[in-house]
């Protein structure tokens, strides 16, 4: 199963420690505080375990989305120009 993992952080320490942790189980950067992969309802819990863990006390949101493979075939993507990461 996919998964989308959307953030708002304040802290640039914290943000770059939750990109790593995204990283680290797979998930790729599509815009700059969004990460899509395909990682197991299991992963998926370890890495919330992990993201919160990271947040601890600090201000932060970060949403997790399961995407089934049939909503995901549904995607639609529109690119004008690259886009650097």
């Amino acid at each position: 199963m996919h998964t989308l993992v959307v953030y708002d952080i304040e802290s640039d320490k914290i943000r770059n420690r939750v990109i790593t942790a995204c990283k680290d189980y797979g998930l790729s950067r599509i815009q700059f505080s969004a990460f899509l992969g395909e990682i197991g309802h299991n992963r998926r819990q370890e890495l919330e375990k992990r993201i919160r863990k990271i947040l601890g006390k600090n201000r932060g949101k970060v949403n997790f989305f399961p995407i089934c493979d049939k909503d995901f075939g549904l995607m639609k993507e529109i690119v004008v120009g690259e886009m650097k990461y």
